[in-house]
């Protein structure tokens, strides 16, 4: 066997190799990706909403900024606290005839493995402030003057994820 016949075994079989990889790489990229049929796809780094386990729809922090804006001082540093009500950001993607006053909704960190339950009523009513705020990091955390999150401890900070469920 020349030289030659060597280089060019070496060279296509980089080739093939190259091939699988790039190959399996796409194969692995579209079935992740897919959604379930008639579910919207969400996009890197958005929030999910789910509406009794199916996916409704997802926002991004950037996506809040066409809401209103409200803000209230929390008691423990005396710090205001500013953002978006979370009865805004569910009606963006579920119906209002949808929820009850039952209805419940888990707002969730799984990197904090925390998590918020709260009922439709709750949420409902704009003088609980329960609402999406900034953090420093530019991810959103929930905050309330509800008794079960009105305390830093009680926030739901890093959400990644919102379920919303009738009863």
């Amino acid at each position: 066997m020349t030289q030659r016949t060597r280089i060019l075994i070496a060279i296509g079989a980089l080739v093939l190799l190259a091939a699988v990889v790039l190959g399996i790489d796409a194969l692995q990229r579209a079935s992740g990706s897919l959604a379930a049929e008639g579910e919207p796809t969400v996009a890197p780094g958005a929030i999910p909403i789910r509406l009794d386990g199916k996916l409704v729809g997802s926002f991004t922090p950037a996506d809040l900024e066409r809401l209103e804006k409200v803000s209230f001082v929390e008691p423990e540093e005396g710090k205001t606290q500013e953002g978006w009500l979370l009865r805004d950001v569910i009606r963006l993607h579920v119906e209002p005839d949808k929820l009850e006053d039952d209805t419940l909704v888990t707002v969730t960190s799984s990197s904090r493995d925390k998590s918020a339950q709260l009922t439709w009523a709750e949420v409902d009513q704009p003088e609980n402030y329960v609402m999406f705020d900034l953090s420093n990091r530019g991810t959103l955390k929930l905050v309330s003057v509800l008794p079960s999150l009105d305390t830093r401890d009680e926030w739901v900070q890093d959400v990644d994820s919102i379920e919303v469920a009738n009863p």
